[in-house]
């Protein structure tokens, strides 16, 4: 099968969240099982910094906000890639520094709806093999509003291709006005509350949900949740009417840089055949590296890490009101990695420094950290108020280190609770709360430390946690699946 994915952001060239993730993951997965995949990704400057043996495959001009733009559509190298890649230049719309949809001061792009009005041009265009190159897709696969212009831009092709959209974070929607829906001289027949029309003004990745021919999100629960008021952002009608066409597909992990068995970030290596003592030797090297005591008492306590973005979404200031209450009634240790909001970051530096034999933080984000952490920790705390997919949670379990999550999303999907049914089925991997609040975490992180005092039991609950498949051959199949049913 011949499949176009385009993306607006693809690891390890470009990365803001977990898209960039699945762009990389799902794409090699289909090319193993002898897909003929192409990517395609704006050439942002930093991505261009990095790709090797350009060569111009040709130049469209494309409309875009009351002017003309010339984009050279490259072909890239880069060791990531075994497949091809292409890349479509504008210098005026993609080569600037930073983040590739933000300002240095946080706020969008003042253009982003011309920018990826033309990028989401630009893929139609190849689809539709204008510049003769050969090579016509069966299959385009977008992703997120800063492609959801794609399908219907697809609908008038002659021998259209199949078009599927997939939603990683419906929170955000790609919405701008109808001045400049006008100006970018998008067809007057789009402009409908079926169409992309939006309270007034008009949603790319509403276009997205209506003219692609199948929509995915990034796990099963998640599809229903984005069904309801509470998770749909005014959408959740429109897509219980085109849940005919709706699917759920957990997103992969790669299983080759996060395996504990050759990891190189762990100076200690294990698996589920054989955890110990590779998994208490990298928790004494992360309570070393964090000053919390690396002797056998300290290794012998639990020990509680978090990394992630320091955001509402992700449940921080749950974790931030629960530790006190934990730090007095058990012995747990806590180590915290990530960065965001400001008042967050303050609240972390504070329970530290009052707390420094049991609280380590580090503000920012590093890699080989994030590996160590997930290695070296018993419980991962997870408790997000809503997550399309989760990646972290996956992390964990591959290592053995149990997630504590809040019922929702992708986490309802990897996380089987420890109920005493799931016990003796030989299933669960992990601790489930069902109330998005400290006290229903703390309750729940009690009840695991309660686990965690029975070692041999422990260990089969992350046996368990560490078999589980999680690989994106599995994904790629189911998403195989719904490239061949639709039409």
């Amino acid at each position: 099968m011949k499949i176009l994915f385009a993306a607006s952001e693809i690891y390890p060239l470009i990365k803001t969240g977990g898209l960039a993730d699945v762009a990389y993951g799902l794409p090699r997965a289909l090319s193993d099982m002898d897909n003929d995949v192409c990517l395609l990704l704006p050439a942002y400057a930093s991505v261009l910094a990095q790709v090797e043996h350009t060569c111009q495959l040709g130049t469209l001009d494309i409309w875009g906000d009351g002017r003309t733009h010339q984009v050279t559509i490259l072909a890239a190298q880069h060791e990531a890639f075994a497949g091809t890649l292409w890349l479509a230049e504008c210098a005026a719309l993609f080569e600037r520094p930073g983040n590739p949809y933000l300002q240095p001061d946080g706020t969008d792009w003042p253009d982003n709806a011309e920018r990826f009005c033309v990028f989401a041009r630009a893929v139609a265009v190849l689809a539709a093999d204008q510049l003769a190159l050969n090579w016509k897709p069966d299959v385009v696969h977008v992703h997120d509003w800063q492609t959801g212009l794609v399908p219907a831009l697809l609908e008038d092709l002659p021998e259209r291709p199949r078009c599927v959209f997939t939603i990683h974070n419906l929170a955000y929607g790609g919405h701008f006005s109808r001045e400049l829906f006008e100006r970018l001289h998008l067809s007057e027949h789009w402009w409908s509350s079926e169409g992309m029309e939006f309270y007034g003004g008009f949603s790319m990745l509403k276009a997205g949900i209506v003219y692609a021919d199948a929509v995915t999100t990034v796990s099963p629960t998640y599809a229903q949740e984005i069904c309801t008021p509470a998770f749909g952002y005014g959408l959740e009608g429109l897509l219980r009417s085109r849940a005919w066409k709706l699917s759920g597909i957990l997103n992969g992990v790669d299983e080759v840089a996060w395996n504990p068995a050759h990891d190189p970030y762990l100076p200690h290596y294990f698996s589920a055949e054989a955890i110990q003592p590779g998994k208490t030797q990298n928790k004494q090297a992360l309570l070393d590296q964090f000053g919390l005591g690396a002797d056998d008492e300290a290794s012998a306590q639990p020990l509680l890490g978090f990394v992630g973005r320091l955001v509402e979404q992700k449940g921080i200031d749950l974790i931030l009101q629960a530790i006190p209450e934990l730090l007095a009634h058990t012995a747990a240790r806590f180590i915290l990695i990530g960065s965001g909001v400001a008042h967050y970051e303050q609240w972390m530096n504070q329970l530290a420094a009052q707390h420094p034999e049991r609280v380590a933080v580090y503000i920012g984000y590093n890699e080989a950290l994030a590996h160590l952490l997930e290695a070296g920790c018993d419980l991962f705390m997870m408790p997000s108020r809503f997550e399309p997919c989760g990646l972290n949670q996956m992390y964990s379990l591959k290592y053995g280190t149990l997630p504590v999550v809040y019922h929702t999303g992708g986490l309802a999907d990897t996380v089987v609770n420890a109920t005493d049914e799931n016990i003796a089925a030989g299933t669960a991997n992990g601790f489930v709360f069902y109330r998005p609040d400290a006290q229903a975490l703390s309750g729940t992180i009690h009840w695991a430390l309660q686990h965690y005092a029975d070692k041999n039991h422990w260990q089969q609950l992350q046996r368990n946690a560490m078999r589980a498949d999680f690989g994106w051959q599995r994904s790629a199949r189911a998403y195989l699946r719904v490239y061949s049913a639709v039409h």
